[in-house]
């Protein structure tokens, strides 16, 4: 049986699926590809939350697994919502690649004072970081920020360091760490979802890494239990069952955190409904801020 993998266009999006796809070649399975066009890549001049928020880059490929167009698809986990359609099933989690956000930036680091970023979570952490900063709206795929970087718009932008990996860039500045600058939940984590079949997910299981899954898995549980998606900042990194979780204020003034050590998804749940009791506030006020209803 031979897999249609569904794809974006992007040059990222494209280079994640060769890699599955090689995998997939290696095991003996037959796979080809197509190159499905999502919201998100047609809305790249305005902020995720005027277009939908996380879930436009995901959306058409779901309903196109679902109506037999493609047998799964391939997406930066990070990007996919908490809430899932019938139907579409998480294969595999490949293993996880570099975690952490990266601030590319030619000039030094003490000159710099304009830092693009569509994301509000890299919003608030740099504002916490440095009150004194510009952050500015900026949306495209990797080659268009760094140019528009290098064209003198931004002093610095925030890009995934994982994204640069895979794509063979390399940019002067330096790795964010997470202890300080907490990733989205499941960043740097590729995920491969598909029909809900079993010979489907039978082909694609042997793409899946336990550790990655597992971890991959409690930010997700923490994600849905605090809710907010891309509108509230917050970052969730969990390692080996140690996790780091953080809502903070769109100002970056404010912050709510926790750390703990998590071996089940009931744990996991628990400090989900923590965080979002002890951040009511301050999820309450992006949402008010954004013009949105919670």
């Amino acid at each position: 049986m031979s897999l249609i993998i569904g794809t974006r266009g992007s040059t990222l999006a494209l280079a994640q699926t060769e890699r599955a796809c090689k995998a997939l070649n290696n095991m003996g399975i037959e796979v080809e590809t197509a190159v499905i066009r999502t919201k998100g890549d047609a809305d790249t001049g305005v902020a995720l939350h005027e277009v939908g928020g996380q879930g436009i880059f995901v959306r058409a490929l779901d309903e196109a697994i679902i109506d037999g167009t493609i047998d799964a698809a391939v997406h930066s986990m990070k990007d996919i919502p908490a809430q899932r359609p019938r139907g579409v099933f998480t294969g595999a989690v490949l293993r996880r690649d570099a975690p952490e956000d990266f601030l590319a930036h030619d000039m030094p680091i003490e000159d710099v004072q304009v830092v693009g970023t569509a994301s509000t979570r890299r919003r608030a952490q740099l504002l916490r970081h440095d009150p004194e900063i510009e952050v500015k709206q900026l949306r495209g795929n990797v080659e268009t920020r760094l140019r528009k970087m290098r064209e003198g718009e931004y002093d610095a932008i925030v890009l995934a360091r994982a994204g640069l990996d895979r794509l063979g860039y390399t940019a002067k500045g330096e790795r964010l760490p997470v202890s300080q600058f907490v990733p989205s939940p499941n960043q740097g984590a590729i995920a491969v979802v598909c029909r809900n079949d079993p010979e489907i997910i039978d082909q694609i299981a042997g793409l899946n890494d336990p550790q990655t899954r597992k971890d991959a898995g409690i930010e997700r549980i923490v994600m849905q239990e605090v809710g907010g998606g891309c509108f509230t900042p917050q970052g969730i990194y969990c390692k080996d069952g140690h996790l780091i979780a953080e809502v903070l204020s769109l100002d970056g003034q404010r912050q709510v955190r926790i750390e703990e050590d998590i071996s089940t998804p009931e744990e996991a749940e628990q400090c989900g409904r923590h965080l979002k009791k002890e951040a009511g506030d301050l999820i309450r006020e992006a949402y008010k801020a954004l013009g949105l209803v919670l």
